[in-house]
């Protein structure tokens, strides 16, 4: 009857062979992406010739610096300020209608051709032609628009 195998010798591999392991691996991912170390080679040397490499790698070796710069200049007021606002107004317009904006902004962009259109007439408005505009169905719903709006931004403003 034969032994029992009680011990078991794994390979020890020298750094040389793990080198040359890791050489031939280098060599068969090569082997395999050409195409793409061509490129990679020509987007590099493009970097290079620009100058944006060096700019890239002075960026990232001055890390600490830049990250400090960064960080200082993002909690001066101004720029609090702006991120606040920019909170408050990404979560103001969250509430509104989607379709009304959508109608709000569509009425902006006529509004404004019609008010180009008018300032290339030169043509001057008289006190009569206010009243007659009054009458007109358009002019009259932006005027009621109008009020309610400042009404109530006065209300929101109490």
């Amino acid at each position: 009857m034969a032994k029992p195998i009680s011990m078991i010798f794994e390979e020890q591999k020298t750094g040389e062979e793990k080198n040359q392991e890791s050489i031939q691996s280098l060599k068969e991912h090569a082997a395999e992406n050409t195409e793409a170390l061509k490129e990679a080679i020509v987007l590099i040397s493009e970097l290079q010739g620009s100058g944006i490499l060096d700019a890239a790698v002075s960026l990232v070796k001055a890390k600490e610096k830049v990250a400090e710069i960064a960080i200082g200049q993002m909690v001066r007021p101004p720029v609090t300020n702006m991120i606040n606002n920019a909170m408050a107004a990404a979560g103001a317009l969250s509430e509104l209608d989607p379709e009304f904006t959508k109608k709000l902004v569509n009425g902006l962009n006529l509004g404004i051709k019609k008010a180009d259109e008018g300032l290339q007439s030169n043509k001057k408005a008289s006190v009569w032609d206010l009243v007659k505009a009054m009458k007109d169905p358009d002019i009259n719903r932006t005027l009621l628009f109008g009020l309610n709006l400042i009404k109530g931004i006065g209300q929101g403003l109490k």
